[in-house]
């Protein structure tokens, strides 16, 4: 496949939960990856490009894609995915890496057959 999917993982501060998710995923081959948060407060804060950027936005609570369809109604948004994790772990915590890993390469089978 030489088309790689681009996939935005977004959490509340791109502290934890999306910086581990980029952190497993950023030498895998089957898709281009990058993080950011929603809050003011984000490492790194999602912006109008990483939107445009992205075929597949992931993001840990249902309130994160509510906020992302509220703060950019303008744009052509690509399909959000809820991966239902609470903001309960550290970053590259065992449990969270388990659940992100199995939460994206479940969700890529399905949307991208990867």
């Amino acid at each position: 496949m030489t088309n790689r999917p681009n996939i935005l993982v977004v959490c509340g501060r791109n502290k934890k939960r999306s910086r581990t998710a980029e952190h497993i995923f950023k030498n895998d081959d089957r898709f281009n990856i990058r993080s950011a948060g929603l809050s003011p407060k984000s490492d790194r804060k999602i912006s109008e490009n990483d939107l445009d950027w992205a075929d597949l936005v992931f993001v840990m609570e249902t309130g994160q894609r509510a906020k992302i369809w509220g703060l950019y109604r303008h744009l052509e948004l690509p399909k959000i995915e809820i991966l239902n994790i609470a903001d309960d772990y550290e970053f590259m915590n065992e449990e969270l890496v388990e659940m992100l890993t199995d939460g994206i390469n479940d969700t890529l089978k399905i949307v991208y057959k990867l």
